[in-house]
């Protein structure tokens, strides 16, 4: 059985930084996409940034010079960096993971089978 699991959310205030991972187990991924996707109250669930096998990256240009995705396929994680963190990027986020192997758009959340159970991250002002 596939499992995702997020770890190192939690209350920081604004300006400060976390680390997010995720952790899979039950196949590899080494040679697909994951991701970190968002979802703030009352909103849709967005794309933080994605990454392929071959380690580049995709990020929204909400978070971009302020949040870096990295993966070790040999552990089969996955984390987050979170610098410079603001209160709008409070919400529950979400490590996500493709059986897809080949071309694909890491962007598009349709081509995510896996998803972790969301870890709370909340940026206080």
């Amino acid at each position: 059985q596939v499992q995702l699991v997020e770890s190192g959310g939690g209350l920081v205030q604004a300006g400060g930084s976390l680390r997010l991972s995720c952790a899979a187990s039950g196949r590899t991924f080494s040679n697909s996409a994951m991701a970190w996707f968002r979802q703030a109250p009352g909103k849709e669930r967005e794309l933080v940034a994605a990454i392929r096998s071959s380690s580049s990256t995709n990020y929204a240009d909400s978070v971009k010079g302020r949040f870096t995705i990295s993966r070790d396929n040999a552990k089969n994680t996955m984390d987050l960096q979170m610098n410079s963190l603001k209160p709008e990027d409070t919400a529950v986020y979400y490590c996500a993971a493709t059986r897809t192997i080949g071309l694909i758009d890491p962007t598009d959340r349709r081509i995510y089978n896996y998803w972790g159970q969301g870890t709370q991250v909340t940026v206080s002002s």
